[in-house]
C-alpha cells in the first residue's frame, strides 16, 4: 500500500516547482531534500549580516522566464513591486586595467564593451544571423538548425575579440562550460530569449525567496537523503537512512548523474540520456568586507566578465552589494570570486583556506588591496554544478522527452540543458503534466514542455491592496 501519491526528490526549485504544480493539481505530495535547508543552486546563506547567494545570481523580466514569473505572481511575490527589482548597471568586462560597461546591453555597440570597431559589428552579424535561423527554441534545443555545432564553431569566424571578449567569458563565468565541448544551440537559444542585461532582476531577499515561499506551502523534509528508489508493482520504493516511503510515483529532481545512480533500472531512453548528461563544477569564494570594493572601472558595476586572456583562473567578479543594497549592511561590502572553467578544475578539490589565500592574492590586481579589507570568508562548492549542454547529449535528448510517463519521472534544468532557474523551473511543470497523465491513466502530454490545463501555476492571485 502507498503512502503518498508522489514523492519529489530534491528542493530545488525543479522539485519545489513540480511539487506546487502536483498539489494544485490535488495530489498528495512530500518533498524530500539531503540538504539542511531548500533552494539548491538557488541557495542563500545569512551570515555576517549578510545575504550570500551561493549559485544563481539573477534572472531576466517575464517574457523570457514565463514559467518563472508565472510562479512568482500565482505566490504573489510581486505584490509589492520593491520585491523583485532590477539590478543596476548588471554586467561589465575587464580589458586594459578597468571594468568596459554595457554588456549585453544596447549601449554596448556604441561605448564599445570592450569590443573593437569590427567585432562590434560582427557581434551585429551573428545576431542577425541566430534571428534568421528562426527555430531557438530554450525548452527544445536539439530541433535548432544549428545542431551539434559547438559554441567554439558557432563563433570561429568572427572577429578575436567577439570570441575572447563576450562569448566565451560568458560561456565560461556564468554556465561554467568550456566552448570547445559544449552545443551551441542551448547557449544561442538561451541569449535570444533572455534579451538584454539592462532587464536583469533579482529577489530582494536573497535568490531563495521563491524557494522559501514554495516550501511554505508544501510537505518538505529537509536532512533525508535518499539512497535509491525501486519501481515495483506495490509502488515506487524510496530509500533512505530515515526509512522507506512508497508513492505511486516519484520525479527525482536531483542532477543527473545523481538521478541516474539512484535510480539504475531507468529505461533505455532515460538512462541513455542520464549518462549522457555531465556537469561542470562550480566554485565560488565570497566576501565580507568592511567597506564596499569593487573592480576598478569608471563607475561599479554588479558583475564582471573576466576573459581567459587577462586571468585564467578567475571566471567572474560580483560586487554583491551593488546587486541589491540589502546583500550587505551600509558601509560594509560582499564581493564574490567565481572561478573559470580552468580554475574550477585546478581548484575545487583544494582546502578552503588554499582555494581562498589563491584567489585573493590574483584578485588584488582587479581590486587592489583586497585581502587587507575581509572581515569573513565562506567557500561554496558545487560537484553537480551546472549541466554541460555537450551534443552527445542534444542528440540523445529527442528520444528522452518522446518517452512514455512513467512512474518515475525527473525534472531539473538538465532536463532541457539550460543551465538557469527558468529551465529549473519549467521541467518541474513538465514532471508533474507527466506524472498526472502516469497516475490517471489519461494520454501522454506529448514531447512539449506545457502543463496540463488547467495550468497549476495561473493559481488565482490574492488581493492586495497597494
Amino acid at each position: 500500500m502507498t503512502d503518498l501519491d508522489v514523492v519529489v526528490v530534491g528542493a530545488g526549485p525543479a522539485g519545489l516547482a513540480a511539487a506546487h504544480a502536483l498539489a494544485e493539481a490535488g495530489r498528495t505530495v512530500r518533498v524530500l531534500e539531503a540538504a539542511d535547508a531548500v533552494g539548491g543552486r538557488m541557495r542563500t546563506v545569512r551570515e555576517h549580516g549578510c545575504l550570500i547567494d551561493i549559485g544563481a545570481e539573477m534572472f531576466p523580466e517575464s517574457p523570457a522566464y514565463p514559467a518563472t514569473w508565472r510562479l512568482i505572481a500565482a505566490l504573489g511575490l510581486d505584490a509589492d513591486p520593491a520585491a523583485v527589482p532590477k539590478v543596476p548597471d548588471a554586467l561589465a568586462v575587464w580589458r586594459r586595467g578597468r571594468t568596459r560597461p554595457h554588456v549585453g546591453h544596447p549601449l554596448g555597440l556604441l561605448t564599445g564593451a570592450a569590443l573593437a570597431p569590427r567585432a562590434r559589428l560582427d557581434l551585429v552579424r551573428l545576431q542577425a544571423r541566430l534571428a534568421r535561423l528562426g527555430d531557438l527554441d530554450p525548452q527544445r534545443p536539439e530541433h535548432t538548425s544549428l545542431g551539434t555545432t559547438t559554441v567554439a564553431d558557432l563563433v570561429r569566424p568572427y572577429h578575436r575579440d567577439l570570441r575572447e571578449y563576450l562569448v566565451h567569458p560568458l560561456v565560461g563565468g556564468f554556465f561554467g562550460w568550456d566552448p570547445e565541448r559544449s552545443a551551441a544551440a542551448p547557449f544561442a537559444a538561451h541569449l535570444a530569449t533572455s534579451g538584454g542585461t539592462g532587464g536583469w532582476r533579482t529577489y530582494r531577499d536573497g535568490m531563495d525567496t521563491l524557494a522559501r515561499a514554495l516550501a511554505d506551502r508544501l510537505d518538505v523534509t529537509t536532512g533525508h537523503p535518499v539512497t535509491r528508489v525501486t519501481d515495483g508493482p506495490g509502488g515506487v520504493r524510496v530509500e533512505s537512512p530515515r526509512g522507506t516511503v512508497t508513492a505511486r510515483a516519484v520525479v527525482l529532481a536531483v542532477p543527473a548523474p545523481v538521478a541516474a545512480r539512484l535510480h539504475p533500472d531507468a529505461p533505455p531512453d532515460a538512462r541513455a540520456f542520464l549518462h549522457a548528461s555531465g556537469y561542470a563544477p562550480m566554485l565560488r569564494v565570497s566576501l565580507v568586507l568592511d567597506r564596499p570594493l569593487a573592480p576598478r572601472g569608471a563607475r561599479p558595476r554588479f558583475a564582471t566578465l573576466v576573459p581567459d586572456a587577462e586571468d585564467p583562473l578567475l571566471g567572474v567578479i560580483t560586487a554583491d552589494h551593488h546587486k541589491h543594497p540589502g546583500r550587505a549592511p551600509a558601509g560594509r561590502g560582499l564581493l564574490s570570486l567565481i572561478t573559470s572553467p580552468r580554475g574550477t578544475a585546478e581548484l575545487v578539490g583544494a582546502p578552503d583556506d588554499a582555494v581562498t589565500n589563491r584567489l585573493l592574492a590574483r584578485a588584488e590586481r582587479f581590486v587592489p588591496g583586497l585581502a587587507r579589507h575581509v572581515e569573513h570568508v565562506r567557500v561554496s562548492r558545487f560537484r553537480h554544478g551546472l549541466p554541460e549542454a555537450t551534443p552527445r547529449a542534444l542528440r540523445l535528448r529527442a528520444a528522452f522527452v518522446r518517452r512514455p510517463p512513467a512512474a518515475v519521472e525527473y525534472a531539473g534544468d538538465w532536463t532541457v540543458l539550460r543551465p538557469c532557474s527558468e529551465g529549473a523551473v519549467a521541467s518541474g511543470g513538465t514532471a508533474a503534466a507527466r506524472v498526472v497523465a502516469h497516475l490517471s491513466g489519461g494520454p501522454d502530454p506529448g514531447p512539449g514542455d506545457a502543463l496540463p490545463a488547467p495550468d497549476p501555476f495561473h493559481a488565482p492571485r490574492p488581493e492586495v491592496s497597494r
